[in-house]
């Protein structure tokens, strides 16, 4: 017999679970792409995309995943032969990195623990040994959904101008954009990445890069960047098609419009950041209680360097990987899998899972999540410690 019948839950670090709202909204005629109401709200969606990353600067928006947001950041920023500083916690960052030395620019990498955050005095060192300015950006995931390691960047920002570095400072925020706190302006972030499949709510297939006046002046400099990446029209279109250099994606725009409508103008962008933060605090606090040696032990041990958008656990192989399966099969939750901690064909690869805990969740759904769990462990023999529901149950009591 299976319990999974039933509405099943996408625990997993993106895609996240989309509102019925923003679904609703997707399930419509296609508009007229030229003129009227499309138009219209495309230029509301900048305005609160700005809100939402805290800057009065400027996006280029994209038809793409955040890999397609990662080029686009590079390719009006950097060309061949120019160097960059990359800070690896994880698999992502080192998505990022490899996608630069692929477009054929010289990459230096600090590669951090995969239980830890970026080193800022490993950072200050190499920017101040870095006496002919060679770096002409320094690249960071703000939270590397690999690890749930959440980085320091206005420390980052910090570390350049204590250096005296002009380096550009560029940023992935797509898995913390409307989860963790992130201040473009006041943090000093020249460039930003950010996606749609996330904290932003929507299905996965747009992608934004936020730029400041500093690195607009760079894609001057700069004496080639393809019409298709060049984020110039996009953020500052003469007819409406250069939003997109081409056909809109009509019905990302309808979800996405809805998605703002919530954090933004209902919501409120600090109070996400508060439930978000709650909802991450109660899920720590039972892998707290549940967590022994041989059983389930959180990634990140200091929870000031935990993001709020995932959790990344780890266990004895291959308890990860059964207890993956067996509240999917048998509950109808899904977990996500461990990326980039161990090989594919390595068989520790088997004792990592993440729950994913960003953008449309509640108290219901994150104490239903870690009831399953519990279960879970119970079935396929994980040990645990008791309590850890009632400790994220003490955690949602006291709101």
């Amino acid at each position: 017999m299976s319990l999974s019948n039933g509405r099943t839950y996408l625990a997993i670090p993106g895609p996240s679970v989309m509102p019925d709202r923003v679904l609703q909204a997707m399930h419509s005629a296609a508009p007229n792409i030229y003129e009227g109401d499309l138009v219209e709200t495309t230029r509301t969606i900048v305005t609160d995309l700005k809100a939402v990353a805290r800057t009065k600067g400027q996006v280029a928006m994209y038809i793409g995943n955040g890999h397609a947001a990662w080029e686009a950041s590079l390719a009006n920023t950097l060309q061949a032969g120019d160097k960059i500083l990359a800070l690896v916690t994880g698999h992502f960052g080192e998505g990022w990195a490899a996608m630069a030395t692929a477009l054929g620019v010289t990459v230096d990498t600090l590669e951090f623990d995969s239980r830890s955050d970026i080193d800022l005095a490993q950072v200050t060192a190499a920017l101040s040994d870095d006496k002919t300015h060679s770096y002409k950006a320094v690249i960071a995931v703000h939270v590397d959904t690999s690890t749930s390691a959440l980085n320091d960047i206005s420390g980052l920002r910090q570390a350049l101008d204590a250096a005296g570095h002009p380096a550009l400072l560029m940023v992935d925020c797509i898995a913390s954009l409307a989860v963790d706190r992130f201040e473009m302006d006041a943090w000093g972030v020249d460039v930003m990445v950010a996606a749609s499949q996330k904290g932003l709510m929507t299905p996965p297939g747009m992608s934004f890069v936020f730029f400041s006046d500093k690195a607009a002046e760079v894609r001057k400099s700069l004496p080639l960047v393809s019409n298709y990446w060049d984020w110039t029209k996009r953020s500052e279109p003469d007819v409406f098609y250069q939003y997109w250099c081409g056909t809109a994606p009509t019905h990302h725009i309808f979800g996405l419009r809805t998605a703002l409508d919530m954090i933004v103008h209902e919501e409120g962008i600090e109070a996400a950041w508060a439930r978000q933060a709650t909802l991450a605090k109660a899920v720590w606090a039972a892998f707290e209680a549940w967590s022994t040696t041989g059983g389930v032990q959180l990634n990140i041990a200091d929870p000031s360097k935990r993001s709020n958008a995932v959790t990344m656990l780890r266990t004895k192989a291959p308890h990860g990987t059964q207890l993956r399966q067996w509240v999917e099969q048998n509950a109808g939750v899904t977990l996500g899998i461990g990326v980039g901690m161990a090989a594919l064909d390595d068989p520790e690869w088997h004792g990592f899972f993440r729950v994913g805990h960003m953008g449309h969740v509640n108290a219901h759904m994150v104490l239903g999540t870690l009831a399953t769990i519990e279960a879970g462990m119970k079935a396929v023999g994980i040990p645990h410690n008791p309590g850890g529901v009632a400790a994220a149950v003490n955690v949602i009591s006291q709101v």
